[in-house]
């Protein structure tokens, strides 16, 4: 598949067969490629057994993208007992908000850009595992916008709107 700024895609589902375990069942890992123009989805891969997913131009990648700007290898996703973590191997580096980052640990929602002008990929995570490391990601920033209202109810109030927002 080609898309308009014509970046090939390729998806090759890992060989390896593994016995599922509860480690294996509890989470679902998708990436959706992104429109560069709308930022619309292009192509998504669901993985959910994998512990490791590979990204780049070579054909023993998980998600193949054929791009000038992508490595053979760019990035890895790596899953560790709980969470995952994006480590960058890419020459032309991988982005988050415009910041170079070499590894980091994987927020649920998450857009990253492989190169300063390559493709976006966004990061869904489905799973317990998910919440919890996107409250752990939003308590380590010590933002004022996000404080704990009642810990007991773990309910969670945005000062930029009057709306809160409780998890049960």
């Amino acid at each position: 598949m080609a898309t308009s700024d014509g970046v090939l895609v390729k998806c090759k589902k890992s060989q390896a067969t593994r016995r599922k375990s509860l480690k294996d069942v509890r989470q679902v890992i998708t990436l959706t490629l992104l429109h560069p123009l709308q930022s619309v989805p292009v192509q998504s891969w669901p993985f959910e057994t994998e512990s490791l997913i590979r990204i780049g131009r070579s054909t023993d990648n998980e998600v193949i993208l054929y791009s000038a700007v992508v490595s053979r290898h760019h990035v890895e996703l790596r899953r560790n007992e709980s969470d995952w973590e994006i480590v960058s191997l890419g020459a032309n580096g991988t982005y988050i908000n415009g910041k170079r980052i070499t590894q980091m640990p994987v927020v649920d929602g998450m857009i990253i850009r492989l190169a300063s002008s390559g493709p976006k990929i966004q990061i869904h995570i489905e799973g317990e595992a998910s919440k919890a490391s996107l409250k752990a990601a939003l308590g380590k920033r010590g933002s004022a916008r996000t404080q704990v209202l009642d810990g007991s109810k773990e309910t969670f109030f945005n000062s930029k709107s009057t709306h809160v927002e409780e998890e049960n």
